[in-house]
């Protein structure tokens, strides 16, 4: 038998040998192939190692004080850390807002850094970069914040910026004018976008509130009277100075009290617990809705409800945490697993709990070709029963669990990490100390308590759709036989109206 060999310049060229090692013999190279492959077969075989023990966070205790004139000071105190956080937190957030002026709360905590009697909104911005620093404020739907971080030696100049553009907001027309018309501009963008539609119309249509962040009408609507009316929610029983940082108590109440001893306003009461909807339906779906987006290259598909009487403080956060870590809390997670990673359909797909006071918004997210939109809210409502009806084995809820605890532990890793933690204890009502409570919570959460938690509160949600229904009209009806579907073209959706029609 004849046999050709070819050198291995013959072979470079012919491609059976790459240009970058067109140098080597052709024996070496054989045998570096065959070594390659070898290491890739045992990294192929080899299982990953086991997830190592649970760790525990020991968090330092919460200190507090509160002043003559009801404002609380509370301390979490990490010596020779190089930065210290200051956070005010307003227990009042967009919950306080009425629908027709949504966007309100937001737009005052965004008007404080916008100047004040003396500063304008320049000079408050060069005086916090002097330090090191920028002043920050927002508002969600339970609270409004104003925070900032620097170094310690810096604290009494930043501390003075704060209290300026807290007591002393000038809410200047112009400075209104224009962030109104930011926020207008950046909503005529969004709202072309299914996944944002689909936000929004879950607010109003699954959790019965308003858009936190307004609407086109409800910000045109916004006066400066408005503003300066919710202003007068910044008081100082109403509020919790935070520190968290290399700073004491005793060094925190007296920089509290000489930027803010002055302040002083009536008691009122604390607002966010949010609406208590809950239409008790065992069916998989309540009902079903599609804004209808036509020519959209994409279709937004969201699974939503509200989950009465499990608000923040309910121990049943820990059930939900866990239960929603394992089914769209991250890359791992079973949706993303069962819809991306196995069959291609999204980027990304997820679950949440929006939490209130004493109940919670749950909802799941998909964007995918429209062509896909029923597929992909069948693989959801599949996912969600599975949680009720198999056992979840070990080595996934352990896992899982793993992820919730060291993202927590990361997040405790800043100053700023610290003090939201702590803000949001505070903004809920729930003790300081529970922090340190969290790990444990999370770890002692059980399949068996995940599988009662599922059963009874996840089913009987609302199935959104955003997108070209003409594409995906046929499928639904196909996959959800007998399911009435209630359409709304785009052009008339109307999110200040309870039937979101114009």
């Amino acid at each position: 038998m004849y046999t050709k060999t070819f050198t291995a310049e013959t072979q470079r060229r012919r491609g059976f040998i790459p240009a970058q090692f067109g140098h080597l013999p052709a024996s070496l190279f054989l045998s570096l192939c065959l070594c390659v492959s070898a290491v890739q077969i045992i990294a192929q075989t080899e299982q990953p190692p086991a997830p190592s023990a649970p760790k525990t966070v020991s968090i330092p205790a919460v200190q507090e004080k509160k002043l003559s004139n009801g404002l609380t000071v509370a301390v979490i105190q990490r010596t020779g850390n190089p930065l210290v956080t200051v956070q005010l937190l307003v227990k009042t957030g967009a919950a306080a807002e009425s629908s027709d002026k949504a966007g309100l709360a937001n737009l005052t905590a965004d008007m404080l850094t916008k100047g004040t009697k003396t500063r304008s909104a320049t000079q408050i911005a060069d005086d916090m970069a002097f330090l090191g620093s920028a002043l920050n404020s927002g508002a969600g739907w339970n609270s409004s914040t104003v925070s900032f971080t620097t170094t310690p030696d810096k604290l009494d100049q930043a501390m003075a910026v704060m209290a300026d553009v807290v007591l002393n907001p000038a809410f200047k027309q112009e400075e209104l004018d224009l962030l109104k018309s930011q926020a207008a501009d950046e909503l005529k963008y969004n709202l072309k976008q299914p996944s944002f539609i689909a936000n929004y119309v879950a607010s109003k249509y699954s959790f019965g509130e308003h858009p936190a962040g307004g609407t086109p009408s409800s910000i045109a609507a916004i006066t400066r009277a408005d503003v300066a009316a919710f202003h007068a929610n910044y008081v100082p029983s109403n509020s919790v100075l935070i520190f968290a940082g290399d700073v004491s108590l005793d060094q925190a109440a007296s920089l509290a009290t000489k930027a803010f001893g002055s302040w002083n306003g009536a008691t009122i009461q604390p607002t966010g617990k949010g609406s208590s909807i809950g239409r008790g339906q065992k069916k998989d779906v309540a009902r079903m809705l599609v804004v209808d987006l036509p020519n959209s290259g994409q279709a937004s598909v969201t699974y939503a409800l509200k989950v009465p009487q499990v608000g923040r403080s309910d121990k049943r956060f820990y059930d939900a945490s866990v239960l929603n870590s394992i089914l769209g809390g991250g890359y791992s997670s079973r949706l993303n697993y069962e819809i991306r990673i196995k069959r291609g359909l999204s980027y990304g797909a997820g679950s949440s709990f929006g939490w209130r006071g004493d109940n919670a918004n749950f909802s799941t997210r998909v964007q995918t070709k429209t062509a896909s939109a029923a597929e992909v809210a069948e693989l959801t409502l599949a996912e969600i029963k599975r949680l009720s009806a198999d056992a979840i084995a070990a080595d996934e809820l352990t896992p899982r669990k793993s992820v919730l605890t060291g993202n927590f532990g990361r997040s405790l890793e800043t100053t700023a990490g610290l003090a939201n933690a702590i803000g949001e204890l505070y903004g809920f009502g729930i003790p300081a100390s529970e922090l340190n409570s969290y790990m444990t919570g999370v770890n002692a959460i059980s399949d068996a308590q995940i599988k009662d938690f599922a059963a009874k509160n996840l089913a009987g949600g609302d199935l959104i759709f955003v997108g070209d229904y003409a594409v995906f009209k046929d499928d639904l009806a196909k996959r959800f036989p007998g399911m009435t579907v209630d359409v709304i073209k785009v052009d008339d959706l109307d999110l200040s109206k309870d039937n979101l029609r114009k």
